[in-house]
């Protein structure tokens, strides 16, 4: 539909920023921090580019007053970072770290200084290595137990000051690339053990979020989905089906199960036919119901576009970490789908489809079905920005988020109840596999895989831009 006019943002939205513990802290091994499975992983040869590590990253461990002192001068209204499990358990249970807490302790209380809403991640990927030797991390359901145990103390020691929390972030790529592509530690190539992960994953998460009712009963807790919408590459019927398969196997089968505790229908047949279907223990049923969000997280950078797959098909392709466009391949499941690229839409070098209307589209399913409110926990663009002259003019940065700015503001004028829009990233950081290379953020950090760099944080023009938008509630963007 086309509106006559925009809704404008509501009053009190969020106008937030993010980052990840692994990404932005460094400090890998300091104040009492135990292994991560990313502290492990990178130091196989070949895995991330040019044999970058977190060790280091941006050093916000060293510098958070800093950068949370950019945040306010922008007029940031909120902030979502992760906690780093192993800082707060070195050995993932047992001993806390109280180093480690009172980082975050001074993170939390810095930012409410400034008036700036946290938004705290209890999971962004970085599992203490001690849990991934002792019983193989998310591949034993012995993990509910230790993810709940660690959220608890979280909730105990901030639940007081923080209101908004996000669960698990991107279980669906976390899981994905750690036991189907083996592209994420622990480097596992095993469908079969992919969809029992998963499924120990949903129960941590709902063990953890009805644990959140009665440690911070006044708080909002949700999981953050990477959701990537799914088209049919033409109108015939069968790419219809083909892409209402993949919105099944990719978005469904993660957000049925947080919303209403199970799994869709079509995407459990296929897979118990197939003798891939998670084991299902008694009481499990309960626990997932039990664990009913307060808002769905999305993290939205693109599209999916599918078209039919035969049995003998397309499985596995190239996934692009390089940044040099065009090299990335199709991927699918035989007999169900595969993807193909959409000639209709532009891609960043990192060949990821720039849709802001698929934005649009996303928020749009997800409160037809699931009828709950939504917060854009991460969306951005990663791209190669060049420093000149002490300055990083970015125009393709602006124009990219406020076309997406511009779909959820018509999002919120077809109905879409919006918490709130938090960039990905607020300073540039480490990004996983890419190294330095490919940079977010709306700070500059002089930070490169090679040599040694001082560090600076430099505004962007991207960071003058959203600083108006912040100012005038979005009626400027």
């Amino acid at each position: 539909m086309i509106h006559s006019a925009r809704k404008s943002f509501p009053a009190g939205f969020l106008w937030g920023s993010a980052s990840a513990a692994y990404q932005v802290e460094g400090a890998w091994n300091e104040d009492g921090k135990g292994l991560s499975n990313w502290d492990v992983f990178v130091r196989q040869p070949g895995v991330t580019f040019k044999g970058t590590t977190g060790d280091v990253a941006v050093d916000h461990y060293h510098r958070m007053e800093e950068d949370v002192r950019l945040m306010a001068e922008m007029g940031l209204k909120a902030y979502r970072f992760s906690i780093a499990w192993a800082r707060i358990f070195p050995n993932g249970r047992g001993e806390v770290n109280e180093k480690g807490l009172a980082f975050y302790d001074r993170l939390i209380d810095e930012l409410l200084q400034y008036k700036i809403e946290p938004i705290l991640t209890i999971y962004h990927w970085d599992l203490p290595q001690a849990l991934q030797e002792e019983y193989g991390g998310w591949e034993s359901r012995r993990i509910v137990e230790d993810f709940t145990s660690y959220s608890v103390t979280l909730f105990k020691r901030y639940g007081g000051r923080v209101k908004y929390w996000v669960s698990l972030n991107e279980q669906n790529i976390f899981t994905g690339l750690g036991y189907k592509l083996a592209l994420h530690p622990p480097g596992v190539k095993d469908e079969k053990l992919f969809y029992q992960v998963n499924h120990h994953a949903n129960l941590a998460n709902a063990s953890a979020i009805a644990a959140f009712r009665q440690y911070v009963p006044n708080g909002k807790i949700g999981p953050s989905f990477a959701y990537s919408p799914a088209y049919p590459a033409s109108s015939k019927p069968e790419d219809v089906l083909t892409a209402e398969n993949a919105e099944e196997f990719n978005s469904h089968w993660w957000m049925d199960v947080y919303a209403w505790g199970k799994y869709p229908a079509a995407a459990w047949n296929y897979l118990t036919e197939k003798g891939l279907a998670p084991k299902v223990e008694a009481g499990d049923w309960e626990l997932l119901a039990s664990g009913k969000p307060d808002f769905m997280g999305v993290n939205y950078y693109r599209t999916t576009t599918y078209e039919k797959n035969l049995p003998n098909g397309v499985s596995e392709g190239h996934f692009n970490t390089s940044g040099k466009k065009g090299t990335s391949q199709d991927t699918g499941i035989p007999g169900v789908f595969k993807t193909v690229r959409n000639p209709n839409l532009e891609a960043t070098n990192w060949d990821w489809e720039i849709d802001p209307a698929g934005l649009r589209i996303g928020l749009r399913r997800i409160t037809s079905r699931y009828g709950l409110p939504i917060l854009i926990s991460e969306n951005g663009l990663g791209e190669y920005d060049k420093l000149e002259d002490g300055a990083v003019h970015d125009d393709y940065r602006i124009a990219y988020l406020r076309a997406h700015l511009e779909a959820v503001q018509d999002a919120i004028t077809d109905g879409v109840e919006m918490l709130g829009y938090c960039t990905w990233s607020f300073t540039d950081l480490l990004s996983w596999l890419n190294g330095f290379q490919k940079r977010y953020g709306f700070v500059y950090v002089n930070q490169h895989e090679e040599g040694g760099h001082d560090l600076r944080r430099i505004k962007k023009d991207s960071y003058y831009w959203y600083e108006k938008v912040i100012t005038t509630n979005g009626a400027e963007l």
